[in-house]
């Protein structure tokens, strides 16, 4: 028996597998924040207008959301190791061509190819983590992934600013080549060989076309809909045909015998509900991620570093909370947490109503603080809830759509924020042709507060969602 074999047989292989999945999951995660760092270097070094540069976060978003639940069922389909290993692959080699292109169009389709390798990860990360641990310990180990979620978000901005500070904005994809070179080697050792269902199974490629292409339809509208006008022929017809293609999707899926989204599984009760309060959790709090920094920087004049250390308050509580709250859920089970979780973001949220022009830093911190809490409270225990709701053989697929309706909440939730902002803030200068300060910080506020109150209303609207899967959480310990 080789080394390899030793530790696969191992029986604490399955902290192995934890440690390989939180490195991919915070390689991934930092990325995401890294970036928008370095974009107004980008713009300069590369002689590219916002509007092109624009695509270098796009593309990746649209990407990812498009192809979540493609590779969720293939990873059912290949194996999950296979799809996982895939996955650092290209996206480390997304990286590295990133960081040597001198072209803003050649940059942007190696940010689609980093996507790529990002979804195949994303898919796999919770299946293989829950493939790995037994019942009553999953909500520990995918309590120490959210983990890393909150460390890549808690990282990302300010290693982007010493990066591209200290070297270039290059820096910032370079920085992921020696992390995927190192998790990569480490998947390949200690992964299992799961098996592959390979031609028993065959692949609904004309269902994925159908769902890549309206998904991407239909988030390209929501994301760009307030910049070119909601009523814009461009954006109409993004929305027609992003519908008319998951119409197309959802009719060719109940036609087939291996479609790519079983919607059987939605009625499982514990997966319905938990990717439902999932989704409007995301939401909600995406409604504050969005308009915070304009209010710390537009109303009280902080600089750029002070916002960066009021906005850590968030994910540096969510990194604390989510270990406890997942070891907690294993003993006491998801019900209470989640609930529990919900309702402290929307005390965070209906906290942060109260500011005003001139509230000091330490007024302000336990806004982010409790949301920050109740999102790890939150996220850890609904990911066990969710995962261990669907038999083995679904749990790539399972990944992935947990992972989209996650993205598209925070598309949804950034989307209704802004939009919902400068409609108010439009109705409450209508008729003022010249603003003094004072009216422009009061229609801030009152603009700000509104959409925080939204929010807040959405984490509750969450909440009493998720509190519905009592009784239903017993069924679990079956599968």
């Amino acid at each position: 028996m080789n080394i390899t074999e030793n530790i696969k047989n191992s029986p604490h292989i399955r902290w192995f597998i934890l440690a390989n999945v939180a490195l991919g999951t915070f390689m991934s995660t930092l990325d995401a924040s890294i970036v928008n760092v370095a974009l107004p270097t980008m713009a300069i070094k590369l002689h590219a207008g916002l509007a092109v540069l624009q695509w270098v976060v796009t593309a990746y978003l649209l990407t990812i959301s498009s192809l979540l639940p493609i590779f969720g069922k293939l990873a059912d389909i290949w194996g999950r190791g296979r799809l996982y290993l895939g996955g650092f692959v290209l996206f480390t080699l997304g990286s590295a061509l990133c960081g040597l292109t001198n072209n803003i169009w050649v940059l942007v389709g190696m940010r689609v190819l980093q996507a790529v390798g990002a979804s195949m990860l994303m898919a796999n990360s919770q299946a293989l983590i829950v493939a790995a641990f037994p019942l009553e310990e999953r909500g520990r180990a995918l309590g120490l992934s959210g983990t890393m979620v909150a460390l890549g978000s808690l990282t990302g901005p300010a290693l982007g600013g010493i990066l591209v500070g200290l070297i270039s904005w290059r820096a910032i994809f370079y920085v992921n080549v020696p992390i995927g070179i190192i998790a990569f080697l480490g998947a390949l050792v200690i992964l299992p060989n799961d098996n592959a269902k390979g031609d028993s199974v065959r692949f609904d490629s004309a269902g994925a076309l159908l769902f890549a292409l309206g998904m991407i339809s239909l988030l390209y509208a929501l994301n760009n809909g307030q910049d070119a006008g909601w009523d814009s022929a461009g954006i109409l017809g993004a929305f027609a045909l992003g519908l008319l293609l998951l119409v197309g999707f959802v009719w060719a899926e109940r036609r087939t015998s291996d479609p790519i989204i079983d919607f059987d599984i939605y009625r499982n009760i514990p997966f319905l509900i938990g990717n439902l309060s999932a989704f409007l959790s995301f939401a909600g709090q995406f409604t504050y991620t969005m308009l915070m920094p304009f209010y710390l920087q537009t109303v009280l004049n902080y600089s750029a570093t002070q916002v960066g250390i009021l906005m850590t308050a968030f994910p540096l509580a969510m990194a604390i909370a989510a270990p406890l709250s997942g070891y907690a859920s294993d003993k006491h089970g998801p019900v209470a947490l989640t609930t529990g979780g919900l309702a402290t973001m929307a005390a965070g949220i209906f906290y942060l109503v109260l500011l005003t022009p001139h509230s000091p830093f330490w007024q302000i911190v336990p806004g982010p603080l409790l949301m920050g809490i109740g999102a790890g409270m939150f996220n850890s225990p609904n990911n066990s809830s969710v995962m261990s709701s669907v038999p083995k053989s679904k749990l790539g697929i399972a990944g992935g759509l947990n992972a989209l309706v996650r993205n598209v909440g925070m598309i949804v939730g950034t989307t209704l924020s802004v939009t919902l902002f400068e409609i108010r803030q439009a109705g409450l200068l209508a008729g003022v042709l010249h603003p003094t300060a004072s009216q422009s910080a009061q229609a801030f506020m009152t603009s700000f507060r509104t959409v925080l109150v939204v929010g807040g209303v959405v984490l509750l609207a969450a909440a009493a969602v998720s509190i519905n899967r009592r009784g239903y959480v017993s069924s679990l310990r079956s599968l």
